[in-house]
């Protein structure tokens, strides 16, 4: 798990090294009220602009995904979490210092178990921000449509736990 180098891929960019990095994390929802509500956050992305996203990060040690997940949920956000179900995987390509990154991101839906929103627990410092978001107005903050893509899935499965 982690990182690891492998071979350039065919392109434009196939001079750069690669790196293939691993991530998890999810969707972690609590009711509230009546309805249904799911921690974000918020980081600078490397222009400078803020993006909400959900709660990710990589796996330490021998943690399977969902043992990540659940970790980094709560370090991220504050809020402890229970996972219900897999919610798949996302990947995506992004160029950084001089080399490619080939990110996979695990995400797993998780009822919310406890804990108080904070992003002072999180040990890289990249969340600058952190909110409980309705689960409707959620497509609407999210900054990636392959997260709300991943959160369509977790809204298909909700009544099956909620």
């Amino acid at each position: 798990m982690g990182s690891h180098n492998a071979p350039a891929t065919q392109g434009s960019n196939s001079q750069l090294p690669t790196v293939e990095e691993i991530s998890a994390g999810g969707v972690v929802v609590d009711q509230h009220g009546t309805g249904l509500r799911v921690a974000i956050i918020a980081r600078i992305n490397r222009g400078g602009r803020l993006e909400w996203c959900l709660p990710k990060g990589h796996p330490e040690g021998v943690e399977n995904y969902a043992e990540a997940a659940v970790r980094e949920i709560e370090e991220e956000t504050g809020i402890a979490g229970d996972i219900l179900a897999p919610l798949g995987s996302i990947d995506y390509w992004f160029t950084v210092s001089g080399h490619r990154v080939h990110k996979t991101v695990h995400h797993f839906l998780l009822r919310a178990t406890g804990g108080e929103l904070t992003i002072d627990n999180d040990p890289d410092h990249e969340a600058v921000d952190v909110a409980w978001v309705p689960l409707s107005e959620l497509a609407l903050k999210l900054s990636f449509p392959n997260e709300r893509r991943i959160t369509d899935l977790a809204q298909d499965l909700l009544p099956e736990y909620f």
